[in-house]
Formats: structure tokens, sequence, C-alpha cells
């Protein structure tokens, strides 16, 4: 052996090196994927596999109900929206300046309140059949046909009513970025209004409202409030009756698989419409399209379209809602609407707080790592926010369960101390849940912020002899700081809002806003429920005045 070769025999292997921010970046997606990973397990290993009773007897039942009602609302918004968007987009007529924005209003308040008020509006001893009886003169609902409140059909309007704006905000946007040229050009052919809409318009912005549909039929199928509201038994209604009722967390795990392969079904075909549908601007000088003054009579017509969405979606629920909170005016001091109020903004602001924190860790982790792993598992992790609060309330509890359990036997066998349940016995599990549901939302804003950012600011950084922290400190987060507020804001709006999730993982005599409406709310105390449904609504409000502000 020559000396090269002992050199080479005796010298050291490379050290592997780990980079923390790549490493702290696979971490975080493994925590976000992992809920979604334990409801597929479980599924698989149920202790009790009920799954072939569930086939032949709930499951069909489950099925049909959420695929039409999600395919009712899809088509429902995506009209509502879509029309709305066209009119606000190419002409203007009486309040169109102030319905462009009205029209973003439902998304202030969350679809289960939208039931309780139309229900509390319309139902037997409302006040609109109470006035029909006293002006018509009838005694009882034998003399007259009145359509049934609570019903699959009912919850589709409301439902429609409360999501329409997604599809709104996307076509608007469409719309207003298509070319002046397009419509003449259509005009010079003899297209009138009705045409240049169905062959230009509409096609040039499809991929736009189909996202948009898309989004409101998976926000439908996360649905509990409404729906159990309005006894329609959808697959996210099994999964609480299951779990809750049959104390059967197997084939709660089942039913959720079965939830979250229609949110993928849907999420593969949304991406499919965009990838089969491109269009591409054939000169780089864009003109805005002028719109155009309706005739009075026409316009008047628009006016109404764009009204009666927007007062099904808002002005109806928060007057029915307001109304009762003004009666009910010495409830505002009670202390467990005070004590639900605190675990909100707590809960809340640590989950927006933790989940933006993480958001902005990875993005820029990846940013900083060369390897593929990582690149992969980025838009691997937004597939929290498609899957419904109850999915993922199945997928943490159960192993969160277990490990809990776990930890405080271990405990007590070392020290004699039984500590109790820590993780899911507290807000762990809430906290958990709330930043896997919508980290999509921190790591979508923080990843355009940052795409926004010259790589030669970073770069001149490092040569000075900053170190990776700093100037993610340094560079990064001032000109970052304004998309990170506002999906701080978006994250706490949304964990506010967030029902199902909330029900299944909260701790024994834990309320939030939500769960405190809905309670009230399905005892038919609508009067009690109001209060909290006001903060909700109001802290929604606060979400789309940021979100119109960003959208002018």
């Amino acid at each position: 052996m020559n000396t090269a070769t002992r050199s080479n025999f005796f010298r050291k292997p490379p050290r592997l090196r780990v980079n923390p921010w790549s490493a702290g970046a696979v971490l975080i997606a493994a925590l976000v994927l992992l809920p979604v990973a334990a409801v597929i397990w479980i599924a698989f290993h149920p202790s009790d596999n009920i799954w072939p009773h569930m086939l032949s007897t709930t499951l069909p039942r489950y099925m049909r109900n959420t695929v039409v009602l999600m395919l009712s609302v899809g088509v429902l918004a995506g009209g509502a929206g879509t029309g709305a968007a066209w009119l606000i987009a190419r002409y203007r007529f009486p309040l169109s300046r102030w319905l462009e924005w009205l029209l973003l209003l439902p998304l202030a308040i969350p679809a289960y309140v939208g039931a309780y008020a139309l229900v509390d509006l319309l139902e037997y001893a409302g006040p609109v059949q109470t006035g029909l009886r006293s002006l018509m003169g009838w005694q009882s609902a034998r003399d007259y046909w009145f359509p049934e409140i609570r019903s699959l059909g009912a919850a589709a309007v409301v439902l429609s009513a409360a999501l329409y704006p997604y599809v709104y905000l996307l076509a608007r946007t469409a719309f207003r970025e298509q070319s002046g040229s397009t419509e003449e050009v259509a005009m010079s052919l003899g297209a009138g209004a009705f045409g240049r809409f169905f062959r230009v318009g509409l096609p040039l912005a499809r991929p736009a409202i189909a996202a948009g549909m898309a989004i409101a039929m998976m926000e439908t199928v996360n649905d509990f409030g409404t729906v159990d509201y309005f006894a329609v038994q959808t697959l996210t209604a099994g999964i609480f009756t299951v779990w809750l009722e049959s104390n059967n967390a197997g084939g709660a795990a089942q039913l959720a698989s079965v939830v979250l392969m229609l949110v993928i079904v849907l999420v593969s075909l949304e991406k499919v419409s965009r990838r089969k549908t491109r269009f591409f601007a054939m000169s780089n000088r864009h003109r805005v399209i002028e719109r155009a003054q309706l005739p009075p009579a026409a316009g008047l017509i628009a006016m109404a379209a764009c009204l009666i969405p927007f007062v099904m979606g808002f002005a109806l629920p928060a007057g029915v809602i307001l109304r009762h909170a003004l009666a009910n005016a010495e409830l505002w001091a009670d202390p467990d609407l005070l004590s639900a109020l605190w675990n909100t903004v707590v809960v809340g602001a640590i989950a927006a707080v933790m989940t933006v924190l993480a958001g902005v860790f990875m993005v820029y982790g990846v940013r900083l790592s060369g390897r593929t792993l990582p690149r992969l598992l980025l838009p691997l992790t937004t597939i929290g926010y498609a899957a419904p609060g109850a999915v993922l309330g199945v997928g943490i509890l159960i192993p969160l369960a277990t490990l809990d359990n776990a930890l405080a036997d271990g405990i007590e066998t070392l020290t004699g101390f039984d500590i109790g349940l820590v993780l899911t016995g507290s807000a762990v599990a809430l906290v958990l849940a709330y930043c896997v549901r919508f980290f999509a939302i921190a790591q979508g804003a923080a990843d355009a912020a940052m795409g926004r950012i010259s790589p030669s600011l970073p770069m001149a950084a490092r040569s000075l002899g900053r170190s990776q922290g700093q100037v993610l400190g340094q560079i990064y987060a001032p000109l970052i700081r304004g998309s990170v507020g506002s999906a701080l804001l978006l994250v706490f709006v949304d964990c506010v809002k967030e029902l199902p999730a909330t029900l299944l993982l909260r701790p024994f005599n834990f309320d939030t806003l939500a769960t405190r409406v809905h309670e009230q709310a399905s005892l038919e105390n609508l009067g009690d429920a109001s209060p909290a449904a006001v903060l909700v609504i109001a802290v929604g409000l606060a979400a789309v005045a940021l979100l119109a502000r960003t959208n002018r």
C-alpha cells in the first residue's frame, strides 16, 4: 500500500452536514401532513371495522346528500358570483361602486349563522309566516303551503349565499384583466351583450371561475353547523354521529378518508381544468375595458341582480342577528360569553402567530435548501386547507390521545405523580388543528412575498458577512411585513369561525364564540347565541375590509 492509498484509507469520512433551515422545513411539513396520514392509517386499521355495515346502510345516504349539496352550491354560487362579477366589471349602474365591495361582505358571516337567521325568519313562528297568517286570515299550517325550511334545498341556498364571494372575487379579477381589444373585436362582429359574455368573457375567465367554485364546494364539504341545524345527513355530519354517538373512532376515520378522497378529487379536477385551458396576451400593450353605462331600466335590473346575493348572504342574517342582540342587551355582560371571547382570542392569536411563523420558516428554509425533498413537500402542505376540520379532528385527536395517555402513564410510573392529560386536556390539540388547517394561508402569503424580493438583496447581505438568520430578520422581515400581517389577520379570523374541528378537539367546559353560537342555536335559543354571533361577524368584517383594501 503506497503512501497516498494509506492516507486515503485512514482519512476520516466526511461529516454529514445538516442545514437547520432545511431540516426545520421538513419537520414542519411532516407535522402538517401527519394528521392526514393518521386518518388514512386509522381508516385501514380500525379496532372495530363497521365499514361493511356503513356501506349497506348509512354511507350511500351520506354520500348522496354530500354530492348533491356540493354540486348545488357549486352551481348556485358559481352563477351568482359570475353574474355579479360580470355586471360589476363591465357596466355602470345605480350603486355599482358600492356593490363592488358590498358583495364581499357575506365572507364575514359563517354559513351556520346564516342558517340560524334564515330559520328564525321563515319558521312557523317567525315573522314571515306569522305576517302571512295575519294578513290572509289563515289559522294553521294546514291552511297554506310553505316550503320546508330545514331541508337540503335550504342548506344549499344558505351555503351558496355565504360562499359565492369566492367565485365573485376571482371572476371579477379575471374579467377586469381581459383586453379591451377582444371586446371590441367581438362587438365589430355583431356580438351583443349576451354573446360577448358567453363567447368571449366566460371562456377566458373559466379557470378563475372553476377555482372559485372548487373553493366553495370544498367549504361545503367542510361545513357542519349548517347541515346539522338543517338535519341534512352529510359525510361530515356522519363523522360526528359515528364518533360521538356510536363511540367508534375507526368508523369515523373511514368516513373521514372518504371526505378526504372527495376533496382530493375536487382539487385535482380544478387543477386539470386550469392546465387544459390557457390563454395568453398577444400584445404587451394591455387596454383596460371601459365600463358601459346601462340605460335606466337595465341599470335597475342589474342593481337588483347584484342586491339579491348581498341581501341573502349578509343583510338578512346580519339584520336578524343584530335584532336579537339588541333585544337581549343584558347578555353582553354574561360571564360565559366573556369567557368564550377570551378563549377565542387567546387560542386564535396563539394559532395565528405559530402558523405564520412556521409558514415563514418553512418557505425560507425551502429557498435556502438545494435538496429535492423540502421542495416536494412545500406544495403538499396546502392539503391541510382543503381537508375539512372534522377530518383533521379525527387525525389529530386519536394519535394525540394515545401519546398523551402514554406520557401520563410514563411520568406516573417514574415519579408517582399523575399529571393528567396535558395535550388533549388543554387547548394544545385545538391550536395544532388550527395551524394545520390554515397553514396554506400563511405559507402562500410568505412564498408570494419572498418571491417579489430580488435575489440580489440577500446575496449582497451574505457577501457582507450576515448569517442566514440575520438575512431573514434584517432583509426579508421588513419587506414582507405587510403580507405577513395580512396572513396573520386572515388566519386569526378563520380560527374564530372554525366550528367542526373546535367541536371535536376543545377541552371540557371550553367554549369559543363559534361553539357558543352553535350550542345556543341548536337549543333554539337564538337570543342567547346572538351576542357571540355579532362578535364573530365583527371579526369577519375586519378580514373583509383588509381583503377589499388589497384588491382595489
